[in-house]
């Protein structure tokens, strides 16, 4: 994919294109800009497939900047990163646009620093998959089902023991559903839905079922 990421720090800067460009992160395309006035002008130059935000970069704020995002792209799909999460923040950033999408109202995932080089794949194969990049439903409905319950989870303060204790589902088969290796049955995501206060229909509408 075309990736634009934005980030204060020049070595974390660098660390991320090496991480994206290299075949085990996905040898995708990879640009980087350090303020917000760079980042906007390498979009109007050629718009990213993905945005990649540091939510913290000294006098600049992150939720600005998706605010200008959504201003000017409504559609561009913000994957956040921050070293500094709190629920408020996250929540914040995380808001779905007025028809409920996954890409188009706040930011599309999160990730905090440092994260593993498999959640920032995940994140992205996610992001490939709402795009539409993907023409297998049924890889689209387990990846959005794992990231919805993964939000709603983190939206909740929860560890994955705790939903697995509130649900009756083990943290082994949550963390392969977050992750999008396993697809739910019924009953498990009825469950989880139910122990999330949420409903399962909700999550398959935004998964496009």
């Amino acid at each position: 994919m075309d990736i634009l990421a934005l980030d204060d720090d020049a070595d974390f800067r660098e660390y991320l294109r090496g991480l994206l460009q290299s075949p085990d992160g996905g040898s995708h395309t990879v640009r980087t800009a350090a303020t917000p006035d760079e980042f906007y002008a390498h979009a109007e130059i050629r718009l990213p497939q993905v945005a990649i935000l540091d939510m913290k970069m000294g006098r600049h704020s992150g939720e600005q900047v998706i605010d200008e995002i959504r201003r000017r792209w409504p559609k561009l799909c913000v994957i956040v990163l921050t070293g500094y999460p709190s629920m408020e923040s996250m929540r914040r950033a995380l808001r779905t646009g007025a028809a409920g999408t996954s890409i188009g109202g706040g930011a599309f995932d999160y990730l905090t620093k440092p994260f593993e080089l498999d959640q920032l794949k995940t994140a992205l194969a996610q992001a490939a998959l709402s795009m539409g990049l993907s023409s297998d439903p049924l890889d689209r409905l387990r990846n959005e089902l794992g990231r919805q319950v993964r939000l709603a989870r983190t939206q909740q303060s929860w560890t994955l023991k705790d939903l697995s204790e509130s649900s009756g589902v083990s943290v082994s088969q949550l963390s392969s559903i977050e992750r999008g290796s396993h697809l739910p049955s019924l009953e498990s995501l009825v469950a989880i839905a139910h122990a999330l206060r949420t409903k399962p229909s909700a999550w398959m509408d935004v998964a496009g079922m």
